[in-house]
């Protein structure tokens, strides 16, 4: 018997309206668990060799895993991946809510979807069964509309919906995949490749239930959870969010300001968590943001999503479409210089409203701005708006521009690289990596990532290893000897170093991560470090939920198969070791200000650490391909064959 799993992978052809359910063996689903890993064998297979993101070929799958749906904390995620419209590699991207269980509830563990629609569809899964319907009347219709029409239609409130924007329909190039008009499939622009595809949703509503092999064992895990909040500090994470970090990372002059100029921000206070806590949050003024200001994933005790209710400016922000976490205030906030948490707030609603991912959105639009106050921009190209520092009126109209294609927003919508390839002027301000913006993270004082942010395979990811100050001797011996002494690292470092032993923690951690967004399961409650969970815990779930004996080696072995997979579309889709770099800005410009004042990234340091990561992933050198070794040692083979390896 299959435990965990409902051994269903729908399989949707748009462009000859064709359903179909496979049955995978059970083999299959060990080898492959769920998530980003499934997804990735499903993008190998059916997505031709250098097809256009954006063409029928292009492959959309959503995944979730054995852990989907279980009463635990933290399981209530779901991985798309495809072919990304950015980087021209393979691309995935978690979001969580109540959609990735109830699609498991509904039956499935999987959508795969290929081809395209001539005319407007959504897909409405129901109990096992599947149909795609008529979508004109939803096409252009905002995140929240669409929630209360198709409601309305279906006549059930309990439905959940993915779907795509406005934006998503227009094909920007970081179109993002909504759930709950606030709960994004964000980066690597899904959104325009589900939007290339005329699919404007995906209703799911399930009612069957998911038996995990060992009912007492997820118990005791929820149980565990529970007891762990306040002594992990996790408490305070649910209480302020992820934007809580925000004067943490001013302070270690690790907040970028002025698209990286800078790493402190004057009045950082004013996109704080803090703030947002104390005046922003729903409840706010009667003192119950805990109560109506935080809302949380199914199943889940944490409770670290804001609900923002207030107003800026004549507009009002509405609590159906969230609140800002740390990224989003750093990418229209400091980023932009901009420290009105308002207008940052209400930025978060338009982009959740219209479906885009506020990382790169922000990102972009601070690249507009140091373009504008380096005079390559002017008046007459940006439509008459003062694309400054500072300017969160100008933020505000450009932003409403470019999520509609308006003018100059229609150019900015393709991203910042594409924009300035399109403009043929300001590659030196760019901050992205294989075509992706830069998250609000800073190598300079957090030296591997930078290492990190080079060798993804979807460009710069700041979830995808863990950040060095964990490594440290202090932080180590205090907090996270355990967790990170079970995936083998003993050896604390200190922060501004990049060594053998600092390369193998973030590679180690990286295998971590990437079998977080396998197994399906939320970052912030899972981890090899600060979270509520630790790896032991991560097989421990795992165990339970299949009945299989799965270990922490195990679970690394999975995060290092799903790598080495992505890695390998990357070098059959034309991305070889070249593309593993920083931004030239990052390079060449020493910040100003703050704890980081004058640090720059060292090539020569950045190249030496390259070398040390390559050779111990086991990548070629020259190619930065996975060697055929490599791939067989992580039950790869077909790809090596597939590669000619």
């Amino acid at each position: 018997m299959l435990h965990g799993f409902t051994g269903n992978i729908l399989h949707v052809d748009l462009t000859h309206r064709t359903l179909e359910i496979e049955h995978p063996r059970p083999e299959f689903y060990r080898h492959y668990m769920g998530g980003s890993l499934m997804g990735l064998y499903y993008l190998w297979h059916n997505t031709p060799a250098h097809a256009d993101p954006l063409s029928p070929e292009n492959t959309l799958t959503f995944a979730v895993s054995a852990a989907t749906g279980l009463p635990v904390s933290g399981q209530s995620r779901c991985t798309v991946t495809c072919k990304s419209p950015s980087s021209g590699g393979a691309s995935d991207t978690q979001a969580g809510g109540f959609w990735p269980a109830e699609l498991k509830y509904a039956g499935f563990d999987a959508i795969v979807i290929k081809g395209a629609s001539a005319t407007p569809v959504y897909l409405w899964v129901n109990d096992g069964q599947a149909e795609l319907r008529d979508a004109t009347h939803l096409w252009g219709k905002t995140t929240l509309e669409v929630d209360t029409l198709l409601q309305d239609e279906i006549g059930d409130k309990r439905i959940e919906i993915a779907q795509i924007g406005p934006a998503g329909e227009k094909l920007a190039n970081f179109a993002a995949i909504m759930n709950m008009s606030n709960r994004a499939w964000g980066r690597t622009g899904t959104g325009a490749v589900m939007g290339s595809k005329k699919l404007k949703a995906i209703v799911v509503r399930g009612t069957q239930k998911v038996t995990p092999a060992d009912k007492k064992a997820v118990a005791a895990l929820s149980k565990k959870g529970a007891q762990n909040i306040s002594s992990s500090g996790m408490d305070n994470f649910g209480r302020y969010g992820t934007i809580g970090g925000v004067m943490g990372q001013d302070r270690g002059g690790g907040l970028p300001t002025n698209n990286w100029d800078s790493g402190t921000m004057p009045h950082a206070e004013g996109i704080s968590g803090e703030k947002l806590y104390d005046e922003i949050l729903r409840g706010a003024e009667a003192g119950k943001q805990d109560k109506d200001g935080r809302d949380t994933c199914y199943a889940c005790i944490v409770r670290c999503k804001r609900v923002a209710e207030s107003e800026y400016k004549n507009n009002k922000l509405m609590p159906e479409y969230g609140g800002p976490e740390y990224e989003t205030a750093a990418t229209f906030g400091s980023y932009c210089g901009i420290d009105d948490l308002h207008a940052v707030t209400y930025a978060n609603q338009l982009c959740n409203a219209y479906g885009v991912d506020t990382i790169s959105c922000g990102a972009t639009l601070s690249w507009a701005m140091e373009c504008f106050e380096n005079e390559l921009l002017n008046l007459e190209e940006t439509d008459g708006i003062e694309l400054r520092y500072g300017n969160a009126d100008a933020m505000i109209a450009m932003l409403e521009k470019t999520l509609n294609r308006e003018g100059f927003g229609d150019i900015l919508a393709e991203g910042s690289a594409k924009a300035a390839d399109r403009l043929g002027k300001g590659h030196e301000y760019l901050l992205t990596v294989k075509g992706q913006e830069l998250p609000a993270h800073m190598p300079h004082v957090k030296r591997s990532l930078g290492v990190i942010y080079a060798v993804n395979p979807f460009g710069a990811d700041h979830e995808s290893s863990e950040h060095d100050p964990v490594y440290s001797e202090k932080a180590y011996e205090r907090f996270y000897k355990v967790p990170l002494s079970q995936i083998g690292l003993h050896t604390p470092q200190p922060p501004q170093v990049i060594n053998a032993e600092k390369i193998e923690f973030a590679l180690k951690t990286q295998y971590t991560y990437s079998a977080i967004d396998t197994a399906c399961i939320c970052t912030f409650v899972y981890g090899p470090s600060w979270q509520l969970y630790n790896p032991q815990d991560i097989a421990d779930l795992l165990a339970a939920a299949t009945g299989w004996d799965i270990t922490v080696a195990e679970v690394q072995a999975i995060g290092r198969r799903r790598l080495n997979l992505m890695r390998a579309f990357n070098a059959r889709e034309g991305l070889t070791r070249d593309n593993d770099t920083l931004p030239k800005k990052l390079l060449t410009k020493p910040l100003s200000g703050g704890r980081s004042d004058g640090i720059v990234i060292e090539n020569e340091e950045l190249q030496a650490g390259l070398d040390m990561y390559h050779e111990q992933a086991g990548w070629d050198a020259i190619t930065g391909t996975p060697t055929r070794a490599t791939l067989e040692d992580a039950g790869l083979a077909w790809v090596a064959d597939d590669l000619a390896l």
